[in-house]
C-alpha cells in the first residue's frame, strides 16, 4: 500500500529532537501559554514576514477569531470560495455573517478576483481568499478590490505553509493570515493547533485576549472571549518541525515535478504553478472526467488517494438556505473531477513512478 501521507516516517526523521522537546516541557512543568508558545510565535512571525503571531487551538478557531477581531457581525457579508474545506465558511456563519460564494480560477482552483469583484455589495465587510492545495491565490487584484471598497482581506493559509506570492509569504498580505497545524499539513502538530499572523498591533492585542477568555490580566475580562490556546506540547513540536519546513517543501516540489514529467501527455489535467507563485504542494491534485473510475482503480492497485473536495460548501446540507451565490460553474465542474495523489516528503521516486504508471494504464 502506498499511503497518502506517512506521518510515521516523519516522526522517525525527527524523533530525537521531538523527545528532547517533550522532556523540556515536562521538566518545566508549564503546559499552557508558556515559553514554548512565546518562542514559536516569535519564530513563525519571523518566518512569515509579519510582526505578530498568536497561537490558537486550530485553524478553524483562527478563522473565527480573525473575523471577530475585525468586527464582523450579523448581517455583514463575507466573500469566499465554495471550493474549500467547510471550516472557512463555518467561521463566517459562527460570527453571524452571511457567506457569499464566488467562483474559482479553473487552473489554480483559488478564488477568481473577477468573480469577487462582481459579488461586492455595500454589506461586504471581508474577503477570504483560500490559498488552496498550497498554491497562493492571485492577491494583487484582491488587494486592489479590498482597498477600493474599504474591505478587510483575511488569508486562509491553512494549506499554504511556506507558499509565496511574488516573494511574499502566504499569510502576510492581508490584514490577518490564518494557519492550521493539523497533523497532515506541511507544518503539522501532534494534534489540533493553529495560529493567526498580523502586523496590526491592535488586532494582535485583541486576539490574544479573545483566545484566553477575553482577559489581558488574569480574572479581568475585557471582552467576551473563548478558550483557544495552543498548548506548550504543540508549540514545542512545531518549533522543531519549523526548522525542516523549507526542506520538506522542496521535497514536495521535487516529487510534484516528477509527477508532472511522468504524466505529461496523459489525459489528466495536472496542477500548475503560476509565474507569481511558489507552490508548496500540500496536495498534488489532478483532474479527470473519469475521476471515480480512476480512483477505484488506484485503490485496487494499493494506492491511497483523496478527494479535496467532492461537495462544494454551497451544496452541503448544512448550508442550504445560508448565504448566496450567482454562478459557480467552475466550482461545480471541478468538484466532480479532482483527485489528490499521494505526495509527501517521505516518498521515493519509485512510488511516484508506479502511481503514474497505474494512472496511464487506467486511462
Amino acid at each position: 500500500m502506498i499511503s497518502f501521507i506517512d506521518l510515521k516516517k516523519e516522526s522517525q526523521e525527527i524523533s530525537e529532537e521531538i523527545r528532547a522537546a517533550f522532556r523540556c516541557v515536562q521538566e518545566r512543568g508549564w503546559y499552557v501559554l508558556g515559553d514554548e508558545l512565546l518562542a514559536f510565535e516569535k519564530d513563525y512571525a519571523q518566518y512569515t514576514g509579519t510582526q505578530f503571531c498568536i497561537g490558537v487551538n486550530s485553524g478553524s478557531d483562527a478563522l473565527v477569531l480573525a473575523l471577530k477581531a475585525i468586527g464582523i457581525s450579523p448581517g455583514d457579508e463575507v466573500i469566499l470560495p465554495s471550493h474549500t474545506f467547510v471550516a472557512t465558511a463555518d467561521a463566517v456563519v459562527r460570527n453571524g455573517a452571511i457567506p457569499v460564494f464566488a467562483d474559482i480560477d479553473p487552473e489554480t482552483y483559488c478564488i477568481d478576483p473577477n468573480a469577487v469583484a462582481s459579488m461586492v455589495t455595500p454589506r461586504t465587510k471581508a474577503i477570504i481568499p483560500v490559498h488552496l492545495y498550497g498554491h497562493p491565490a492571485d492577491m494583487d487584484p484582491l488587494i486592489k478590490i479590498a482597498d477600493e471598497h474599504n474591505i478587510h482581506l483575511i488569508e486562509d493559509a491553512c494549506q499554504a505553509h511556506g507558499s509565496e506570492y511574488r516573494s511574499r509569504k502566504a499569510g502576510s498580505m492581508g490584514i490577518i493570515g490564518c494557519f492550521s497545524f493539523y497533523p497532515g499539513k506541511n507544518l503539522g502538530a501532534y494534534g489540533d493547533a493553529g495560529c493567526i499572523v498580523t502586523s496590526d498591533k491592535k488586532i494582535d492585542e485583541k486576539i490574544r485576549m479573545e483566545r484566553n477568555y477575553g482577559q489581558k490580566t488574569k480574572y479581568q475580562h475585557t471582552c467576551i472571549g473563548m478558550n483557544s490556546r495552543m498548548d506548550e506540547i504543540q508549540a514545542a513540536v512545531l518549533r522543531v518541525k519549523l526548522k525542516y519546513l523549507d526542506r520538506w517543501n522542496e521535497k514536495r516540489r521535487r516529487f510534484a515535478s516528477l509527477y508532472d514529467d511522468l504524466l505529461a501527455g496523459c489525459s489528466v489535467i495536472r496542477p500548475i504553478e503560476r509565474e507569481y507563485a511558489r507552490h508548496v504542494y500540500h496536495l498534488y491534485v489532478i483532474r479527470s472526467k473519469k475521476r471515480d473510475i480512476l480512483n477505484s482503480y488506484l485503490k485496487k492497485k494499493g494506492i491511497e488517494t483523496g478527494i479535496h473536495y467532492p461537495i462544494p460548501v454551497h451544496q452541503q446540507k448544512a448550508y442550504r438556505g445560508r448565504g448566496y451565490y450567482k454562478d459557480l460553474k467552475v466550482t461545480e465542474s471541478v468538484s466532480g473531477e479532482v483527485l489528490s495523489l499521494p505526495l509527501h516528503p517521505w516518498m521515493d521516486d519509485e512510488e511516484v513512478r508506479y502511481i503514474a504508471q497505474m494512472i496511464k494504464k487506467c486511462l
